[in-house]
């Protein structure tokens, strides 16, 4: 007797198969992309309904009862980057897929060029999702942009493109682990030990001195620093909390301060890293399913097995609200990459049953349509629930209340995604996307 799995491969029971790659469409890669752009709204509703500058600062600026510390403690060892980590990994199955897809049509330059259009029209999708729908937190330029330098890798055997993408990814460890983190703790022990003694009354170098005055100088900078984050924060407010005008002027003002921007190099190397790394683990077999239970279950428990107690102890720094060094800075890369693996694999486990197939079925319409729920998260919050012309709500809802809006609001849009789909096959936002990339209308109606 055999079975047959979600990538359409026909196994023995109880035999590993690895499914080939080459494939327009993998059901659990769209309910992998299903529940990753569910999720992305758990990570943005904070920023939506409160303070961007302060989620990101002072994370007690949005509620710190015991039920918000409770929603918070979840949302960041459990869920904070994952989201944003599987979207990137599925951007890079699909570079996979579409560019082999166009291999078999054209040319080297050709192949370049069309996907090259694709991901220059995603990006300006994204500015005006920034600067015209006014959500400041847009990913889709930044993967747009990401994509136009990951592409030149895209053929590469799995085993370099994970090493490209670990390299990568080891680059940011390195930044926030040296210079960040043990830097930080040499200085602080080498500090302390001049401060003993001149308290001991002893004799100290000229270097020493040098290094006291430029510590009181970085803490200077620190207290000023401080305090401008204090009134960047009560100005976001403050003008989020005004007039249609204010809203407005606000949600420029603050996606003008992240794009452009030089941080937006960081995000893209990220992005680019995290790209290559979802091509090898499809190229592999492991994203889409074609690996054994055993496989998978090994692949959850390591990835949680480390993930979950450094995200822990990252969450744990973070309630100290002090100035570090925290091991959090070294560890918040590989954690977040070892956290999404964990989701992968334990999505795997769920739907390689009848039950868990069915409980999953309904993020493969969410996974089709990712463009057009994404949008509609923004439309909703930014539109409807938040702004000065609509329910005015922002700064009204802490932590807890801010997820479980989070969860009713995807709740919604899951089955008017499942109820679309019963009629069309194309997303409205696909729809103009794609539309847009062919130069002509597509059809919207199944055939």
């Amino acid at each position: 007797m055999s079975s047959v799995n979600l990538t359409g491969v026909a196994e023995p029971d109880g035999a590993p198969v690895v499914a080939p790659v080459r494939t327009p469409r993998v059901a659990v890669v769209d309910i992998l992309r299903g529940i990753a752009i569910i999720g992305i709204l758990f990570m943005n509703i904070n920023d939506m309904g409160q303070s961007l500058y302060a989620s990101s600062d002072d994370i007690r600026h949005l509620g710190w009862r015991p039920w918000d510390q409770a929603a918070w403690w979840l949302r960041e060892v459990l869920a904070n980057g994952t989201a944003r980590c599987l979207l990137e990994m599925l951007f890079g199955v699909g570079m996979v897929i579409l560019t082999d897809r166009f291999a078999t049509e054209a040319s080297e330059w050709a192949v370049l060029r069309r996907y090259y259009v694709r991901n220059i029209v995603l990006f300006l999708f994204g500015v005006i999702h920034m600067y015209i729908l006014l959500w400041p937190g847009d990913i889709l330029h930044s993967y747009g942009l990401a994509a136009l330098v990951a592409v030149f890798a895209r053929s590469w055997r799995p085993h370099w493109l994970l090493t490209l993408g670990l390299s990568l990814a080891f680059f940011q460890l390195l930044g926030g682990g040296y210079f960040g983190y043990y830097q930080s703790v040499v200085r602080k022990a080498e500090i302390a030990a001049i401060e003993q003694r001149v308290q001991a009354g002893q004799k100290i170098s000229p270097a020493d001195r040098k290094l006291l005055k430029k510590s009181a100088e970085n803490k200077a900078e620190r207290a000023k620093d401080n305090a401008e984050s204090t009134a960047q924060i009560a100005a976001e407010d403050k003008g989020r909390s005004g007039d249609t005008w204010s809203w407005v002027n606000t949600q420029i003002v603050v996606s003008r301060d992240r794009f452009p921007a030089f941080m937006e190099i960081f995000v893209m190397w990220e992005a680019a890293g995290t790209m290559l790394i979802g091509a090898a683990l499809f190229k592999l077999g492991i994203i889409q399913g074609g690996r054994s239970r055993h496989f998978y279950r090994t692949m959850t428990l390591i990835a949680y097995g480390i993930a979950i107690p450094l995200r822990t102890i990252g969450a744990w720094e973070q309630t100290r609200f002090g100035e570090g060094p925290y091991l959090i800075w070294f560890t918040s890369e590989i954690a977040r990459l070892l956290m999404t693996l964990g989701h992968v694999g334990l999505v795997h486990l769920i739907i390689s049953s009848v039950a868990g197939h069915r409980l999953l079925r309904p993020f493969e319409a969410a996974g089709k349509t990712a463009l057009s729920v994404y949008i509609a998260q923004t439309l909703i919050t930014l539109w409807v629930l938040f702004p000065p012309f609509g329910f005015h709500l922002y700064g009204q809802l802490t932590w807890a209340p801010l997820m479980l809006s989070a969860v009713a609001i995807n709740v919604i849009l899951l089955v008017l995604a499942n109820l679309y789909m019963r009629y069309l096959d194309i997303g409205p936002v696909e729809w103009a996307w794609r539309s847009l990339i062919e130069w002509r209308a597509l059809p919207w109606r199944r055939r």
